[in-house]
């Protein structure tokens, strides 16, 4: 399905690299948008792109963790808590953001909007409590900011849904 919905994108990937197989990770990226996370017949088709062994695109997608090797929520939610973060109440803001959500660490809603995982350092210490969204992030939070942040996204998912 890769190389024919996003052809076009896949062969300007391909342009920007001699070797096929240094594309592997802005195509994984494309997979990961098309598919939501990295499935085991994505691997394969990006291998077969770069014309690779699929074990070879498995382990770079297992080694970075920006790419979700399991189904997620539309919106993955990734709050640092390390301990710059924690001195600026990371700590308490996520759990607040589990109990407000009704999850656990690592676990998605009910209703498959968001996932929330706690990581180890997204650079932004001076900007905690903060957090990563899809890959964007959303510094200086508070629950109130959140919780808005929340409902706007809710709001989008079932936009797309169609609700």
């Amino acid at each position: 399905m890769l190389a024919e919905k996003y052809q076009e994108r896949i062969e300007k990937i391909f342009a920007k690299y001699p070797d096929k197989r240094s594309a592997i990770m802005p195509l994984l990226y494309v997979a990961q948008e098309a598919y939501g996370w990295i499935s085991p017949e994505a691997i394969n088709e990006v291998a077969a792109l770069c014309q690779i062994d699929p074990t070879q695109v498995k382990s770079i997608a297992g080694f970075y963790t920006m790419f979700r090797e399991t189904p997620k929520g539309k919106y993955w939610l990734q709050v640092c808590n390390d301990l710059p973060c924690a001195l600026r109440g990371a700590d308490q803001f996520y759990q607040e953001l589990l109990d407000y959500l009704g999850i656990k660490d690592g676990e998605t809603t009910a209703d498959g909007v968001f996932t929330v995982e706690h990581v180890m350092c997204l650079a932004a210490c001076d900007k905690a409590p903060m957090l990563q969204c899809n890959f964007h992030f959303h510094e200086n939070l508070t629950m109130e900011t959140m919780k808005a942040l929340i409902e706007q996204w809710r709001a989008e998912a079932k936009a797309a849904q169609g609700k």
